[in-house]
């Protein structure tokens, strides 16, 4: 017998596109003989829904689309189980139903509602308690939503109620290297207690997350058996047998994981891509200074977007360095993107004559750096007002943290591309882009970097290296160390306390900073949720 993982792109709210897609996924695997097909978590609905789990209405249409799902199957002898939110009884649940022949034969609610990281299940749904097995050709399976396989208690109950294999339904975000973590859950509760486990995976880009695919199925000893592709939808079979007390899985094929520098480049263009089209938005403008970060996101959205699609601006001025001119032309001429020049000097003669009297006797300092930067941010926004493209930011992790950015300047636009990338990250994946040839011009990675809002300027006038400040950050934001932690690791004591300062002082711009794609474990915006107003300092240290 062959089973399905249908790992496929939805969207949150597209009832109509999300059952064709199971529809096209379940006559696909039919017509290969599979007998029974898995799509991810909540997939008639898209994920995550947010506070549209909190509207009834939201649940009226899941139950219409559930019924067009049954219509359009209901000549399939295929065993369909599908995600769905789930409204019974005055109650809410993260569910999943199995179809056959138009008809629903069982229902699951999921159990585990995870309240961690970007997740916030227990605000929408209720827990479920009951198992879910259903038999096909001898084999009975177990069903599980996705948390349901990170505790031993739900895969053990399954297994007491009868299954011999388990499929589980997921929509687990991309994080760095999270297969290995994956694959490691299921091994530890679902194999180590006989069970074969088949896991599909949501793919695509839904708002700050990128779900990876790479659906994949263990046989009862923990061996990996298959692995479908990562973010790209996919059709996973495998090959089940019957056999006394157990189900064996055969191997099939098995798709590689991607190395630390592709599957996050693979996630930034896939985050570009689908909120580009799935908002709509005809195409993209980037504001492009000759230095490396905006030449990496416009590496990012001509590879999601193609190169009609995306504008270079580049924004001289008096204190532009002509290699940025030369090098902002030469990549922009390399990706074949539309490239436009708008020197912003009159612009800032205009508001220096009007903040003339305001600033008399007062002396130039970051005020008029800002202005600049400002001057830059209203542009793009009304070249994106007038033709209809979104502004995507071009900001790291590394200056999100410490305020290195400007409100309603470099800050101003609908997509911060790489918002969870840290510096010393930027410059490996440019490296990486240019590995079969160079996209980014070398020199744009070379030199030092520079705001270039006043004369001789680079970044690390006003920044500790990038290596420092990088890995304080990792410590102090993504990994919760406290600041006795970070000394202890021999980092600059210097360098801890202003970065660490830094990061307590800037919330307030982050709170402001458009949503960006989340790659790490731990990203600024929903993973991280520090007041703006806090009297609060860490008594075993100087934060």
């Amino acid at each position: 017998m062959l089973i399905a993982a249908a790992q496929l792109n939805l969207t949150v709210g597209d009832f109509a596109g999300n059952v064709a897609a199971i529809v096209g996924a379940a006559r696909a695997a039919a017509e290969q003989g599979a007998r029974v097909i898995v799509t991810p978590e909540l997939a008639i609905a898209g994920y995550p829904p947010e506070d549209l789990l909190l509207r009834g209405a939201f649940y009226a249409a899941t139950e219409q689309a559930l019924e067009q799902l049954l219509e359009q199957t209901a000549d399939l002898d295929l065993f369909v189980v599908c995600g769905a939110p789930l409204e019974r009884s005055g109650g809410r649940f993260n569910g999943a139903v199995v179809a056959h022949r138009g008809s629903i034969i069982a229902e699951y609610h999921k159990q585990q509602l995870p309240n961690y990281e970007v997740f916030d299940e227990r605000r929408y749904f209720e827990s479920g308690s009951k198992p879910l097995v259903f038999a096909v050709d001898g084999v009975a399976f177990g069903v599980l939503v996705c948390e349901d396989l990170w505790y031993p208690g739900p895969p053990e109950q399954a297994r007491g109620a009868g299954a011999r294999a388990l499929l589980v339904l997921n929509a687990s975000p991309f994080h760095l290297d999270k297969q290995h973590r994956r694959i490691g859950v299921a091994h530890e509760n679902a194999t180590a207690i006989g069970l074969p486990v088949m896991a599909v995976n949501l793919v695509g880009g839904q708002d700050e997350l990128v779900f990876d695919g790479l659906s994949f199925a263990l046989d009862a000893r923990g061996q990996l058996v298959a692995q479908a592709r990562s973010f790209a939808p996919d059709l996973l079979l495998v090959e089940v047998n019957a056999g006394g007390q157990q189900a064996r899985f055969a191997t099939t094929r098995i798709e590689p994981v991607p190395g630390l520098e592709e599957q996050t480049y693979a996630a930034l263009v896939l985050g570009v891509r689908d909120y580009v089209d799935k908002n709509g938005f005809p195409g993209a403008i980037i504001g492009l200074s000759g230095g490396i970060d905006s030449a990496l996101t416009m590496a990012i959205a001509v590879d999601a977007l193609g190169a009609p699609r995306v504008r270079a601006v580049m924004m001289p001025s008096p204190y532009t360095a002509e290699i940025s001119w030369l090098d902002a032309r030469d990549m922009a001429l390399r990706l074949g993107v539309r490239y436009d020049e708008l020197p912003i000097g009159a612009c800032m003669t205009a508001f220096d004559a009007t903040l003339a009297e305001e600033f008399r006797g007062l002396t130039a300092d970051t005020t008029e750096e800002n202005i600049q930067a400002r001057i830059r941010g209203t542009l793009l926004m009304a070249l994106s007002n007038k033709h209809g493209s979104i502004v995507l930011t071009t900001g790291n992790k590394s200056e999100f943290a410490v305020g290195y950015c400007t409100l309603y300047g470099d800050m101003a636009g609908g997509f911060a591309v790489i918002k969870d990338i840290a510096k010393t990250m930027v410059y490996r994946l440019s490296r990486w882009r240019n590995r079969d040839g160079e996209v980014i011009p070398e020199r744009i990675i070379t030199r030092a970097p520079s705001a270039e809002l006043r004369p001789d300027q680079t970044d690390q006038d006003s920044l500790p290296p990038y290596e420092v400040l990088d890995a304080i950050m990792q410590m102090y934001m993504e990994r919760n160390c406290s600041v006795a932690e970070i000394l202890a690791s021999g980092l600059p004591a210097d360098a801890v306390e202003r970065v660490v300062r830094l990061i307590r002082l800037n919330e307030y711009k982050r709170r402001q900073a458009p949503v960006g794609i989340r790659v790490t474990h731990r990203a600024f915006g929903r993973d991280w949720r520090y007041p703006i107003t806090s009297k609060f300092r860490d008594p075993r240290g100087i934060a």
